[in-house]
């Protein structure tokens, strides 16, 4: 029975045509690119996930890090007006609005990352803003991502091109002269004096973008709040400092007035008002104190919701 069945089926069976083979070749293409199509697509939905795994973990971490370093100082909604703000001279940054003193793009653009690592890990000198190189690099970045988080700026725009800072030229009587003229033609002298002492006459009653008081430095000690590097002070030249009333003169002088004027700058401050790195010149016991209090509230402090 099982052979004539057997037998019926054979016999039965014919050898496709040339037609029937390329539609069966057809369908059995098709199939295949069907689980291929398929198994690209679960391939993609994996990767995404992967990606976005990532950044949500260094984002909790970011939040995690701010809560304990720099809320109590700058607000757990990033506002500047922690607990400690009102210990300090100099209030902290408002992080909402996406504007940054200390970079190296041109006036009026967001920093880079970068940027946001350098002040994060030296800090701003002279403010309750301290360094954290204590902070492990990966937390440094972290915490930098969530505090991108408070400003929409950071959604919709990129930040220009570091600016380059070419080679400085010599310090020779010419560069000098050129300098000190160049300090009284751009308006320096207005605000931070003849002598570059700060007092100027348009310092009194000078605010920042907050409505708070702000005081032209006095530029004869070193380091200033961007520390004690010439090429630092040639950034803040070209970029200006935006949300106070010093500008950019990026447009208005070329990389060799810019430097004339550092040089000059630099010539001002006599041998023993170049002060230790390390040491504290303004608020900054002040900020070791707000973060001893951070510390402490941290764990108590509410999170902002995400």
């Amino acid at each position: 029975m099982l052979c004539n069945v057997y037998c019926r089926t054979e016999t039965t069976f014919e050898a496709p045509s040339a037609g029937r083979k390329a539609i069966m070749k057809f369908f059995a293409e098709a199939l295949i690119g069907l689980l291929l199509c398929q198994g690209s697509a679960v391939f993609l939905t994996a990767a995404r996930a992967a990606e976005t795994a990532p950044t949500r973990r260094i984002l909790q971490l970011g939040q995690q890090i701010y809560v304990n370093n720099c809320a109590v100082c700058h607000g757990t909604e990033g506002n500047g007006n922690g607990p400690a703000a009102s210990m300090f001279r100099v209030q902290p940054r408002d992080f909402r609005t996406g504007t940054y003193k200390f970079r190296s793009t041109p006036a009026d653009s967001l920093p880079t990352d970068d940027d946001l690592l350098r002040t994060v890990t030296q800090g701003v000198r002279g403010t309750a803003m301290i360094g954290r190189p204590d902070l492990g690099n990966d937390e440094r970045k972290a915490v930098i991502q969530y505090i991108k988080t408070f400003s929409p700026r950071f959604e919709k725009e990129k930040p220009g091109r570091s600016i380059a800072i070419p080679a400085a030229p010599g310090n020779t009587p010419q560069v000098l002269q050129q300098g000190k003229r160049l300090y009284i033609e751009a308006g320096c002298s207005s605000c931070h004096g003849s002598e570059a002492r700060g007092g100027g006459p348009s310092s009194p009653g000078l605010k920042d973008d907050w409505g708070q008081p702000i005081w032209p430095p006095n530029l004869t000690w070193r380091p200033l709040k961007r520390g004690s590097d010439a090429r630092e002070t040639y950034l803040t030249l070209v970029t200006g400092l935006p949300g106070t009333p010093m500008p950019s003169f990026g447009e208005s002088l070329s990389s060799q007035d810019v430097w004339a004027l550092v040089i000059y700058l630099e010539s001002l401050v006599p041998l023993d008002h170049r002060l230790d790195p390390n040491q504290f010149i303004g608020e900054e016991q002040q900020g070791w104190m707000a973060l001893r209090m951070g510390g402490m509230m941290g764990g108590r402090m509410m999170h902002r919701s995400r």
